[in-house]
């Protein structure tokens, strides 16, 4: 089997079998995003355990409509920081970012992006990485909204 038709099993997998999918509470931010180059969109919330660089990823959980490759990569994104560390799961952010934005020159190791590595021949074609990074970007934004409540309400209480 070649790599690519690899990599489309592994994104289909995942978008017929959505891990994380369905909003839960609690969640300390929610956001939505939407792609308006294509109308895919998601509606996502994180819940993050303790602070500063204690801080962990405890819930991830979304509703998403679109594409096979947002779907997928949101699926994607819950398996990967989900339960890590907040420092370390905006490093896993950038190193999807930074495959997305390869071009695909950047040969992405599998050790840190597990299933991402999957997207490695979406980020040949632009108008289908908005579709990878959507749910990446949308928990990025939640993270830091829920980052600077806890910091805010530390201050607050002082």
């Amino acid at each position: 089997m070649q790599v690519e038709a690899l990599y489309q099993d592994i994104i289909l997998d995942h978008y017929k079998n959505p891990h994380g999918k369905g909003l839960r509470e609690p969640f300390d931010a929610e956001v939505y995003h939407v792609n308006p180059t294509c109308g895919d969109e998601v509606t996502l919330r994180v819940r993050i355990a303790g602070d500063g660089d204690d801080a962990r990823v405890e819930d991830v959980s979304y509703d998403s409509m679109g594409c096979s490759i947002s779907q997928a990569a949101a699926s994607v994104m819950h398996d990967l920081v989900l339960g890590k560390g907040v420092k370390d799961a905006m490093h896993l952010h950038d190193e999807f970012l930074a495959l997305m934005q390869s071009k695909g020159q950047m040969e992405p190791d599998e050790d840190v992006l597990e299933d991402g590595i999957a997207f490695a021949g979406v980020s040949k074609y632009p108008a289908r990485i908005k579709c990878a990074l959507l749910a990446w970007m949308a928990w990025k934004d939640a993270t830091l909204q829920a980052l600077e409540t806890e910091q805010a309400t530390e201050e607050e209480s002082r």
